[in-house]
């Protein structure tokens, strides 16, 4: 039976309510929080709580009621961060039971479903807020799911999210309802990785001492066989490695997977054309758009990256994509260098240097650097150095070159990130046009305004 006054609070195991002996934790909100709410936003602050009844501990639900004390929503509590609430959901009152919990779940694998085909197989499975699981993410690496968590209040649920997971994947990665027969289908993962269902747990910065002191850590693998390396995985056909216990991320940048694949056509056209020979792909790290532009065509892609372990991962993703005609064809390059100074350079033409092969102009760029701007402070110098890239990199390019710019940074807009690139152009002297904008890829879709970071432009020079 529903009760509407006390939604079922969750434990370890997956369901049962509330202690009896402890009244529910009840909140209220200032009446702009609350209109917030009301508008959808995931996200309640400290300061914008008017009232509550008791201390709560972290991971509890909590109700938020509103002035006339009828329910609004309910969230995970938080007493550890500014961030005080998560809403996992909002308007009428309802049971988040086991079932409730399950259905949460498959809704968001539904949502990927027609997405990709059985050359990929990484991607993101749960996007935290936008999906509905507010500060936890879930990506898939072939039969490898990573949890990442950005609030504690999750730690007290990781028995019910593993038995959800479990009890959704335990018998592959099918579309179909989990009771089905297992997925025949599923790709197999191109390394020696076992097939069983594996779960690895990753903590942001700011949970991992309360994670600790729960007997959790970083990295931790919570089900299935221990990993003594990386996770190998497909990306419409190409292989890569994902070090999910210690990278970046989830351990790799799944979010540009689109990015990728549109660069590798902008490259295959440009080979038809008779261009499209030298690809340079600036803050490489594992060297994705490399490979993308290798299989279509390119003779030469040089990677330059401030990070060795970064470069090394690119070669080895190379390594693994070598039977490929197209990747086995291509000249990769790798520069170690802090990719700033490295464009910066003003190289005549009969300059002396070690590096020959920079005096030649590319016929693609790829800027996608790490954050510029980790917070609201930091904006306007991450603009001015958006635009500098953006001209170091437009002066490289050889007549009919195209430069893909890509910001990660959620603090510049994506207007302000677009205009950075675009005034560059438009001082570069060069006649220039642009070819398109991109945002989030679907399954990273952003339902609200600070989930939204990523944002990439394409433009081609004469």
């Amino acid at each position: 039976m529903r009760n509407e006054e006390q939604p079922t609070q969750p434990n370890a195991a997956g369901s049962g309510a509330a202690s009896p002996k402890r009244s529910r934790l009840r909140l209220r909100l200032t009446p702009a929080a609350e209109g917030h709410i009301r508008r959808g936003h995931p996200w309640v602050y400290e300061s914008s709580v008017r009232e509550q009844n008791r201390e709560g501990e972290s991971g509890e639900l909590a109700v938020i009621y509103d002035r006339q004390d009828r329910f609004l929503a309910v969230g995970l509590y938080d007493p550890h961060s500014p961030l005080r609430l998560r809403v996992l959901h909002a308007g009428s009152p309802l049971n988040l039971d086991t079932a409730w919990w399950k259905r949460h779940l498959e809704l968001s694998v539904q949502r990927r479903a027609a997405l990709f085909g059985p050359d990929t197989d990484g991607y993101r499975l749960i996007n935290g807020e936008s999906d509905g699981w507010p500060g936890l993410v879930l990506d898939r690496y072939a039969s490898t799911l990573v949890l990442k968590l950005y609030t504690s209040s999750w730690l007290p649920h990781l028995g019910l999210l593993l038995e959800l997971l479990s009890g959704r994947f335990g018998n592959g990665f099918s579309n179909s309802a989990p009771d089905s027969a297992p997925n025949a289908d599923v790709p197999p993962q191109a390394g020696a990785e076992s097939s069983s269902l594996r779960v690895v747990l990753r903590l942001s910065r700011n949970t991992q001492k309360l994670a600790a002191e729960q007997g959790f850590s970083d990295g931790q693998v919570l089900l299935g066989e221990d990993l003594s390396g990386p996770i190998i995985f497909q990306e419409y056909g190409l292989n890569f490695e994902a070090d999910v216990l210690r990278g970046q991320k989830t351990g790799f940048f799944l979010d540009q997977r689109e990015n990728r694949r549109i660069v590798g056509s902008m490259v295959e056209k440009l080979v038809q054309q008779g261009d499209g020979r030298r690809v340079l792909n600036a803050f490489s790290f594992s060297g994705g758009f490399s490979l993308a532009s290798a299989r279509a065509g390119a003779a030469e892609a040089v990677c330059v990256d401030i990070s060795k372990h970064a470069l090394e991962s690119s070669r080895r993703n190379f390594a693994l994509n070598y039977s490929m005609p197209g990747v086995s064809r291509c000249f990769h390059r790798t520069v170690q260098a802090d990719v700033f100074a490295w464009l910066g350079k003003t190289l005549p033409a009969d300059a002396e240097t070690s590096e020959p092969f920079t005096r030649e102009p590319f016929d693609l760029i790829v800027l996608d650097p790490p954050s510029l701007a980790r917070r609201e402070t930091e904006r306007e110098g991450a603009v001015h150095a958006y635009g500098r890239l953006s001209r170091q990199a437009l002066e490289r390019l050889r007549p009919g070159g195209v430069l893909m710019a890509a910001s990660c940074s959620s603090h510049v807009s994506a207007e302000e990130f677009f205009e950075a690139v675009r005034t560059s152009a438009r001082r570069s002297g060069r006649n220039w046009k642009e070819l398109r904008t991109t945002r989030h890829a679907p399954d990273h879709h952003a339902t609200f305004t600070e989930a939204e970071y990523l944002k990439a432009i394409y433009l081609r020079v004469e």
